[in-house]
Parts: structure tokens; sequence; C-alpha cells
């Protein structure tokens, strides 16, 4: 048996948790500077980032302006009041808002940091006031993963879910080329050559070598604080923190080897990824969840509460006053050849033509092709009896063109999803709602009244494909009016149940403009910061746009990192300071 030994270390800032807010913060407070020790709880560095999407909402930022974008920094504000309305806190979306064009141009001219932008990505909401048609969002350039060289090994791999054989395929033009290949020969060789590249590295590497997504943003935050000397400790939760004083001034943590005590000058960055996997908050706080395990979180096991426990410790607020205690996202349950089973987010199939979402009484609920925060929240306001609930429906011409949820596209065979129980297939709707437990004759009405409209391109029902981000997120190469909507009539016919999952919680810790940790008294904490999911939502619990989770996430971190080394950040933007309205109607 291990003996287990107490020792000590010094650092000038200790960072809890390595996501994109930890990893962040780490690489700019030593890039300014100051000695940074990272611990992370699970084995392997990235938390929740490593199997996000890896898309940032960073409006003003500098590859926008490079292509010619150029827009009042009132609008991104005129539309967070209409969306946020009294839970617009002006303080941290000032700083937000002048801090995250700031925060891109230092990660790209001081680290191993390029982005790619999305300037073709609308905010969600597209009717609210201020909605941009893009210029909001930029992704982590793809990384080859040789340029990483050891460290490659302490890092998470891509969600499996979300990859195929392990390979990631990054939204945008990537996956554009995924869900074509079958209409178009320049994807189809494009294809072929990304996998065929694939399975050399998996040959040679036993891993994917090309990343994308959220692991190239871990990989490059990594990089950067590999070389700026930051030290990494893995399977090492923070215990509890170390004080001078009131002061927080380190913190001890388990390791295999016994605990550590990590004393830090300056003070302690937490970012341990919030409480998505903490039962006993989630039976607390989310909503029609009376044991807490109805929910499918989608971040990894070790975002369990622990930054929040520790801040709360300090005399931390935590708050849930929010529009919502977590990012919804809806989910269903795969199931994998081996046995095993993971959680599947439902980003891209929803609004695709050809597919909608039913409840159990067989009607549908809201519009499919608007944000994924949205529909979970529909479905927890609409679904009937206890369970919440619903079903992605379609027909065979629509799976074997886009894939529904875990099932791929053709030529990847859909009947293993089948006998998983994964897809329930029948070859009428009738039989498929009675296979679903979904009201059979209300479910036909549904789907008879919906192909009658889908036909002319119309939903009068719901309004989809009627804004920019609708369209964006359907098929640009249907042959129909609506690039959302088509008729479900060729069977056989394919449903999989979606359930409320979440991409991490918005309920956190209170922090200011300088993402300080904030005590009962309404002062900050000395030496305590938190960003990512950590920190209270800067959006009030609501869900703007895509991407606000990881922008956020990176600005806060920088100004963390930047006012622990008492390095300089953005003023605030005074004009910005006036009452906002009540929230405008989604």
């Amino acid at each position: 048996m291990k003996t287990h030994t107490s020792s000590t270390l010094d650092c000038d800032l200790l960072v809890v948790g390595s996501g994109a807010a930890g990893l962040s913060a780490a690489v700019t407070a030593a890039f300014h500077g100051l000695r940074v020790i990272v611990v992370e709880k699970a084995p392997v560095l990235g938390g929740a980032t490593a199997w996000s999407g890896g898309w940032m909402w960073v409006p003003g930022n500098p590859l926008a302006r490079r292509a010619g974008i150029h827009e009042s920094p009132e609008q991104p504000r005129t539309y967070l009041r209409n969306e946020l309305g009294p839970r617009y806190d002006p303080e941290r979306i000032d700083a937000f808002l002048d801090n995250a064009g700031p925060m891109v141009e230092f990660f790209e001219r001081h680290t191993e940091l390029k982005f790619v932008d999305g300037n073709g990505i609308p905010d969600v909401h597209g009717r609210t006031p201020g909605a941009a048609e893009g210029g909001h969002q930029v992704i982590a350039a793809p990384y080859d993963a040789r340029e990483i060289g050891p460290l490659l090994q302490r890092l998470a791999p891509t969600m499996r879910e979300t990859s195929f054989l392990g390979m990631p395929i990054m939204a945008g033009a990537d996956l554009g080329a995924f869900l074509s290949m079958t209409r178009s020969f320049k994807s189809f060789r494009y294809v072929v050559g990304r996998f065929l590249r694939h399975l050399r590295d998996l040959a040679l590497h036993g891993r994917a070598m090309h990343l994308v997504n959220g692991v190239a943003l871990v990989g490059r935050l990594a990089k950067s604080a590999e070389k700026l000397g930051v030290r990494f400790i893995e399977s090492a939760p923070a215990k509890r923190l170390v004080f001078d004083g009131a002061a927080v001034r380190g913190a001890v943590v388990a390791t295999p080897d016994g605990e550590i005590t990590i004393r830090a000058r300056r003070g302690v960055v937490l970012a341990a990824g919030g409480f998505p996997n903490d039962i006993a908050r989630r039976k607390a706080l989310f909503p029609r969840t009376p044991t807490g395990r109805e929910h499918l979180a989608l971040p990894p096991a070790s975002c369990s509460g622990d930054g929040i426990t520790l801040g709360q410790s300090a005399g931390g607020v935590f708050a849930t006053d929010l529009a919502s205690p977590a990012a919804w996202a809806p989910v269903s349950l795969a199931r994998h050849p081996d046995g095993s089973t993971g959680h599947f987010p439902h980003i891209i199939d929803r609004a695709k033509p050809g597919v909608i979402g039913v409840l159990a009484n067989g009607r549908r609920f809201c519009n499919e092709a608007d944000g994924y925060y949205d529909y979970v929240a529909a479905m927890v306001a609409k679904a009937p009896g206890d369970e919440v609930a619903s079903w992605l429906i379609c027909d065979h011409r629509t799976q074997r063109r886009y894939g529904l949820g875990h099932s791929r596209p053709f030529p990847i065979p859909v009947l293993p999803q089948v006998l998983s129980g994964y897809l329930v297939r029948a070859s009428s709707i009738e039989e498929l709602a009675r296979r679903c437990g979904i009201d059979a004759q209300a479910l036909a009405a549904t789907v008879r009244r919906f192909n009658a409209n889908a036909r002319h391109g119309d939903d009068p029902d719901f309004g989809r494909g009627t804004t920019a981000y609708n369209r964006k997120m359907g098929d640009a190469l249907h042959d129909g009016p609506n690039p959302c909507v088509a008729p479900i009539e060729r069977g056989p016919f394919y449903a999989v149940k979606v359930v409320p999952g979440c991409f991490g919680t918005f309920a956190g810790l209170k922090t200011n403009g300088s993402a300080q940790v904030i005590g009962e008294d309404g002062a900050a904490i000395d030496g305590l910061w938190a960003a990512g999911t950590d920190m209270a939502s800067v959006m009030g619990g609501w869900y703007p746009s895509g991407g606000i989770n990881l922008g956020p996430a990176m600005t806060f971190g920088w100004i963390a990192g930047r006012v622990a080394a008492g390095a300089p950040v953005a003023a605030t933007h005074p004009a910005a300071r006036q009452p906002a309205p009540e929230r405008a109607s989604a």
C-alpha cells in the first residue's frame, strides 16, 4: 500500500480546471510573467471544452473586421438588452463586449491559438432588435497534433458520439462536405481523402491527429501554456482553499500520491466546469427533474460542482436566480456496439428538411430549426405527463441523406442503430407511433398537416425557415423552396427519442466585471476569480446565440489572468449603462 505524504508547491496563480476558461486565464497570466499551476480533476486535460463544438460568440472580433464587417458597438448591446431583459447586467456585459475583441487579438498575436471566422453564422433570434446575420462567431483553426508533441497524450480526445471512428468533423464547410458527399463529386473526393488520412493517423498514432472544434481549442491553448512554463497536474481535484486572513492564497489538492498544498501568491481562478453532473444540485435546480438523473448532461463526469463548492467556502454567492440553471441541449442516449452508452447532442439534424419533433401526444411543439436551448425549453414547458421527452421523426430518404442523431447518413448502414434500439423503424407513421408510445392518430394528423404545407415550403404553425439562423441550419442544396422544410412521406419511417440535456450550467458564482468572486456583502473576495461555468452566466440564463458559453469563458478567463497579473483590461462602455427593457419574445 502506497504511503501518502503531503508536500507544498509555490506559484503566483493557481487555476482549478483545464477547459477554455482555465487555460485562457493560465496562458494570459503566464504571458504577463506569473508562475502558474493548473490542476485538473480528470486524468486528462480539456474539461467540457474538449467535447464541445468549439464555437465562440465574440462580437467585435478582428476576423470580422478584416472581412469588412464593421458594426456599431451598440448593436450587440441592443441585441442582448432585448434578449436578456431585466437580467441584463451592464457591468459584466460591458466587460465582456469591450474585452472580447482584444482577447481574440491577444491570442492571435502572442500564442499558438489561431482562429477561423464564422462570419456567415447569424444570431439565433433574428427578429430581436440588434440581431446580426454574421460576424459574431470564431472557432479555433484546425491543429496538427504533431505540433503538440508529448503533451498530446495528456489531452482529452474528441467526444466519441460526435466523431466517426474517432475522426472529429469541424462544423461548417467540413460538415457540409460530409452531408453533401452523395450529391457532389467535390465533396465526395474531399471526404474520401479526409477519411484515408484519418485511417493513416490511427495506424501510426492510435488517434486523430487532425484536431478541430473544442479539441483544437484545447490543444492550441495547452501548447501555448506549456511554452510559457505553465505546470499541469492531472488527477488532482482541489479539495479546499488556503487562506491568508480573508484572502484566498492557494488550495489543497488531492493527488494519487497524497495531498499537496499549493500556495498561490496572487490567488486562485476557479474554472472547474460548473455542476452539470452534480445530481443533488440538478435535483434542486433543474425543472421537471425529480430525481436529478433524468437529465443527460454532455460535459465529462468530472464537472460536478467542485469549483462552486470551493467558492462558497470562501464566502462566494452561488447565484441561482437566472432564467435557466443550464445551457439546455436536446440529447439522445446513444448505444455503442461494445454495449456502452453515450450522449448525443441534436444540434444539426432538427433543422434539416424532412425532420420534425413531436411530443407523446403526437403534436409538434416548436420551430425545430430554432436554437437547441429553445427546443429543450419548449419541450420542458409542453411535454405531457411526468416524462419530459420528444421524438425526432423522418423518412428513409431523409435519414439516408442527413442521418438522424447518432445514426449516420449513407453510406453508413442504418440497420445496426435499429437493432440496438437507438432508432425506432416502422413501415407506416401509425406503426411508428405505436412503437414509440406516441398517440398514433394525432401523429398521423400532424404529419398530414405538415406534409400538405411542406410541399409548398411553408410552415404556418411555427414559421420554420423564416429566419436567417433557421436557413443556415437547414440545407442550402435542398431542391425545395424552403431549406428547412420537406414532406415526410417515403417509408420506412424512423424516430429517435430525445430528452433534456445540457452543454453546461448557467447558475454559478456571482462575479463582477473583473471576474472576481463576490461575497454576501457585495465586495470582491481578495484573491478569488471565477470563469467559465463556475461563474454565473453573463447572459442571465438565456441563450441568445451559439457560442455564448465559450466566448465569455475565454474572455473572462483572459480578464482574470490580466487582473491577477496587474495588467489593464478594456474600460467599460459608459453609453451602454441604461436600464434594460423587458425581454423581447423569441
